[in-house]
């Protein structure tokens, strides 16, 4: 199916390609029209003549002006017509280049930067574990906090901050588990809807848990909370996700 797409957009864009090349077959054809429309124009004339409904001054002026276009249109084809077929053919070499190569183009690069298989690079990128060195210095960072006792001033800050690091570093886990803690010492809407978040990514869906998280924040936010709607958004969603499963 993919391929039908792929075949259907290469289409849609190669059409004004298409209406060139017919285009420029017509043109000779526009012409004759035009030769035929000019002797149509002196039949007509002669018989007003004979019949008496244009003078002689006004059949000759207008026999004149006829015969003028006439000859313009006439000599546009003979140069059209005379045109060595090299060159007509050579004119038509661009537009089959493009014709072939957009198509190549493209599928050249899709096969090599977008097959379905590839896994999309935000997510790939989201999804690398930190290397040794960060890691480490996160493991120096977890047993600090740790040390901080629950009445500590150190305590919430800490556990927040660290869940933050983690967090950027791919430790879902662990950043839900250090918020959890600074929450259940003390409650912060950002730090309530920062945890819900992570909760909903690492589960894929939002459950009981993280719904009841994200009433809390909403109820504890102020009024001019700048994500106050998309909180909201996201408590219809997992209301209506949960009657669904029951």
């Amino acid at each position: 199916m993919s391929w039908v797409s792929f075949l259907l957009i290469t289409l849609i864009a190669l059409l004004p390609v298409f209406l060139g090349l017919a285009w420029a077959q017509l043109r000779v054809g526009s012409r004759q029209s035009a030769l035929a429309l000019y002797r149509g124009q002196l039949t007509e004339l002669d018989r007003d003549k004979n019949l008496g409904l244009v003078s002689h001054t006004d059949y000759a002026a207008a026999q004149l002006e006829i015969q003028r276009r006439l000859l313009t249109a006439d000599s546009s084809v003979e140069d059209v017509l005379k045109t060595p077929p090299a060159t007509r053919q050579s004119a038509w070499l661009p537009f089959f280049m493009l014709g072939l190569g957009i198509p190549s183009c493209a599928a050249l690069l899709y096969l090599s930067n977008g097959h379905p298989s590839l896994a999309p690079e935000p997510l790939a990128a989201r999804n690398t574990a930190p290397d040794a060195h960060t890691f480490a210095l996160i493991q120096k960072l977890q047993t600090s906090v740790a040390s901080f006792p629950t009445d500590s001033p150190s305590y919430v800050p800490g556990h927040t901050l660290l869940g933050q690091v983690e967090f950027r570093s791919g430790l879902t886990n662990a950043a839900i588990a250090d918020w959890q803690a600074a929450l259940a010492v003390q409650f912060s809407p950002d730090l309530a809807l920062n945890l819900a978040e992570a909760m909903a990514k690492r589960d894929g869906r939002i459950n009981r848990d993280t719904l009841n998280l994200y009433r809390r924040a909403l109820a504890a936010a102020p009024n001019d909370a700048p994500w106050r709607m998309a909180v909201e958004a996201r408590i219809a969603a997992g209301e209506h996700d949960l009657g669904e499963q029951q």
